[in-house]
């Protein structure tokens, strides 16, 4: 039975990865996290205890443990999900962004790569690093046309940097060393267990609650929503069938401005609790100060992963969003426990106003 290493595996889209890899029951997975604020061990109650699964606790920077870990393991993969991921909070405080997404990923990719060119030449050959990646490195479009995987790069957050800055690492390590790593770039995902500083969670609990939906600017953003499910199974299609080098772009085709999910979020709210006494939720929505540096529109071609990989997405973004609205309803337990203490709900990524002279 292969074994595969998932970095940030007890995070929002590494848990959902994980889960879905064990419970299929033809792989072992190792887990290495660092339980940041986002990573958190409920994510991965269904498989904690599991024989195909192993918890590590530590950071991607720290060569010596990766390195004894693959050593111990043995992997035939390396699934890098590890990450900082909140826009906002890159605006508030670059420089995590940098020592993980950027200075981790290189660490990481310094120990893969010594592991792998130890292996016996089939091992070499079959070996992957799929390094999963952002949208939002290739900065913002207009009304019309979606990215390709040879679209040029200019991120415009910090966030979006410190992840293209990774992109090109590990790139160059497939180019320079001969690292077999596969780049995926996925669309806002968005299901169970993400955590509420994101979008969808965050006005799902502000509207129960009767606090304001603060939406960016006019709401117009556009964005591909994509379950974290569908992103999960694009990823295991990817890493047993796609070649070493290559790109591909996940997304579903579901472009939906930011006011109007936010509205569809208000709807399934007001359906699924009409006793609120602030309904219809629609009336808390607020448009307040747009984000600095705020993207206007992402869209993806997935025409290559179609074509090459034959992966669809399963979930229409409509039943997905009621689903998900539904999940948070149902686990209030679950926020309080892991926003308790750390986070509020309330507002990140504002610039702070020069003084008055």
């Amino acid at each position: 039975m292969p074994t595969w290493i998932v970095t940030g595996g007890a995070g929002f889209i590494g848990s959902e990865f994980v889960r879905q890899s064990v419970l299929r029951g033809d792989v072992r997975v190792v887990t290495l996290d660092k339980l940041t604020y986002a990573g958190n061990r409920e994510t991965l109650a269904q498989v904690w205890e599991h024989s195909q699964h192993r918890f590590v606790q530590g950071d991607i920077a720290d060569a010596a443990l990766v390195a004894r870990l693959l050593e111990e393991e043995r992997p035939q993969a390396v699934v890098h999900l590890a990450a900082e991921t909140h826009v906002d909070r890159s605006i508030d405080g670059p420089a995590p962004f940098v020592a993980t997404n950027v200075v981790g990923t290189v660490r990481l990719l310094e120990e893969v790569c010594r592991y792998w060119q130890r292996l016996p030449p089939g091992q070499r050959e079959a070996f992957r690093f799929l390094h999963v990646s952002t949208d939002e490195v290739f900065g913002t479009l207009g009304p019309e046309g979606r990215f390709t995987e040879s679209s040029p790069y200019a991120p415009r957050s910090p966030y979006a940097a410190s992840k293209a800055a990774a992109d090109h690492f590990a790139r160059a390590w497939f180019h320079t060393y001969g690292l077999p790593v596969i780049v995926t770039h996925s669309s806002n995902n968005y299901g169970p267990y993400q955590y509420p500083e994101k979008l969808i969670p965050l006005m799902t609990l502000n509207a129960l609650e009767g606090k304001p939906l603060p939406v960016y600017g006019d709401g117009r953003q556009v964005r591909d929503w994509l379950h974290v499910a569908d992103h999960c199974e694009a990823l295991r299609c990817i890493l047993e069938r796609a070649d070493p080098g290559s790109t591909y772009l996940i997304g579903a085709g579901e472009e939906r401005a930011n006011i109007d999910v936010v509205r569809a979020i208000c709807r399934e709210v007001d359906a699924a609790r009409p006793d609120l006494p602030h309904a219809p939720c629609e009336s808390l929505i607020t448009l307040v100060a747009d984000r600095p540096g705020h993207d206007r529109r992402y869209a993806l071609d997935t025409s290559r992963l179609r074509h090459d990989v034959g992966w669809r997405p399963r979930h229409s973004f409509a039943a997905g969003l009621a689903a998900t609205v539904r999940w948070y309803l149902e686990h209030l337990g679950w926020v309080e426990r892991v926003c308790a203490g750390v986070y509020g709900r309330e507002r990140l990524g504002l610039l702070s106003q020069p003084a008055e002279t």
